[in-house]
This record gives C-alpha cells, sequence and structure tokens, in this order.
C-alpha cells in the first residue's frame, strides 16, 4: 500500500470510528509500524491545523479522534438553534408504503387498507414533499389521486420505483401490517 492509500485508509479509521483509536489499532489493521502510524496522524493533524479546516484530528488519552475546529464554534452553536425536521411516525410511514406500493391512489383507498383516518399523515408527506397530488380519478366525488416524488426515491435511496422491495400479497392487510413491523 502506497503512503497516499495509507494516510487515506488511517484518516478514514479515525472518522469512522465513534470513539478514538489508537496507534496499536490503527497500525493492527494496516499491518505498519506504530511508528509509522504516529508520523503519518501527526503529519495529519500538521495538515488540517495550516488548512484552518472545519475539523481537525486530536490526540486524547484513548487515542485519535476527529474533533471540530474551535474557531468554528459559534457557527456550530448557531446550526444547534436551526429547527429540525422530526423523523417520520410511524402512521406517515405506513401511509407512505401504501402510496408507493399502490399509486396512483386516493385518501379513501389508503383508509381501507389502513383502517384509520390518514389525513394528516397525507398533509405531512405532501408538506415534506415525499408524496404529491395527480389528479383526480374518474368516479363520484373525483377524489384526488397520490403518488410519489423524486425526493421520495431520493429519500429512500432507489433510482426508480421498481427498486422498492416486492410485497407478495396486497389482498391480505394483516400481512402487510407483518411485512410493515418486520422492518
Amino acid at each position: 500500500m502506497n503512503l497516499a492509500l495509507t494516510t487515506a485508509v488511517i484518516e478514514a479509521l479515525i472518522f469512522a470510528s465513534s470513539e478514538p483509536v489508537t496507534l496499536k489499532e490503527i497500525a493492527v489493521i494496516l499491518e505498519i509500524s506504530e511508528v509509522t502510524v504516529k508520523q503519518i496522524v501527526e503529519d495529519l493533524m500538521k495538515e488540517y491545523k495550516n488548512q484552518r479546516r472545519g475539523i481537525q484530528i486530536m490526540e486524547v488519552v484513548d487515542g485519535y479522534h476527529f474533533v471540530t475546529n474551535p474557531e468554528c464554534a459559534i457557527y456550530l452553536e448557531k446550526l444547534r438553534k436551526v429547527p429540525r425536521q422530526t423523523p417520520l411516525s410511524q402512521a406517515a410511514l405506513e401511509t407512505l408504503a401504501i402510496v408507493a406500493y399502490k399509486q396512483p391512489i386516493t385518501r379513501a383507498e389508503i383508509e381501507v387498507l389502513r383502517g384509520v383516518r390518514v389525513d394528516s399523515s397525507l398533509s405531512t408527506l405532501v408538506e415534506r414533499g415525499l408524496i404529491q397530488e395527480a389528479g383526480r380519478k374518474d368516479g363520484p366525488g373525483r377524489p384526488i389521486l397520490y403518488v410519489t416524488t423524486k425526493d421520495f426515491l431520493k429519500y429512500f435511496g432507489l433510482k426508480n420505483l421498481d427498486d422498492l422491495p416486492m410485497v407478495d400479497d396486497w389482498t391480505n392487510h394483516q400481512q402487510f401490517e407483518i411485512n410493515l413491523t418486520a422492518d
């Protein structure tokens, strides 16, 4: 392994670990001496400091880990104050799964499958851009049809709807609930 790759691997190991990584751990993983690891880590520390990067490698009693640059503290504090979107509720996830697999689908059709009202879940999903209205169904009342969006695909890391896992039997609602809760 050349020096550039060795340096990159050491950097990745320190970055990926939730706990400080010791020289010995890195040396064992890379099958190189602790002296070599120490020299590379020290070079990385100097590089981060000299480039005034937003993160730095810090040596602590238990090894090395990444920390944010103290000069960035006031901006990090501002970031902490920015409101964050909460995760989707179980009800919203179930509603989203139904829309994803049965689209285009109406609110009433979703409610039949879920057995409960879904107005709030639909509103949340539309607001977050995961589903959208896609016209109206022919028939009494011309109900709104819902489909997933490109943001839905991005959110779940899919290229297209064909990448969704297969659900074998949509006629058995209990089996559908088991499939949803198994994940």
